[in-house]
């Protein structure tokens, strides 16, 4: 027997899939921030431009597909960290832009994220079906 899920009044049937647990979605967007920031030096963009704000949003917005929607925040902390630390102030000293400018790119990282991962977490309903052989 497998379960599927639908949302309500649709009837389209989807295999249910976990998500990431918060704490590994944090540790993944550590990863993934560290691995961008040696792909940007590659490319020579590691520097403070729209092209490097863009990429990590769409990290952290790539890692929020995959989790859940309380890991928004761990991962747009790990996306910042990797950011601040590397492409703006580089040489992985973290250093305060000011408190509007820290916060807006923290928010954009936070919500790359957490508009990533609320498609999957709204309400299903679960479908049993049998498999025949």
């Amino acid at each position: 027997m497998q379960l599927y899920r639908a949302r309500p009044g649709s009837h389209w049937y989807r295999p249910v899939t976990s998500r990431l647990a918060v704490d590994m979605s944090g540790a993944l967007g550590l990863v993934g921030g560290a691995a961008l920031a040696g792909a940007l030096a590659g490319v020579g963009e590691l520097r403070e431009s729209w092209f490097a704000l863009g990429a990590y949003a769409v990290l952290c917005g790539v890692l929020g597909a995959v989790s859940r929607p309380a890991a928004a925040p761990l991962i747009a902390g790990a996306g910042w960290l990797f950011f601040d630390g590397f492409v703006v102030h580089r040489y992985a000293q973290l250093g305060w832009s000011g408190t509007g400018t820290e916060l807006a790119r923290f928010a954009l990282f936070a919500a790359a994220a957490l508009l990533a991962s609320l498609p999957a977490a709204l309400p299903r309903r679960r479908v049993r079906v049998e498999r025949l052989a």
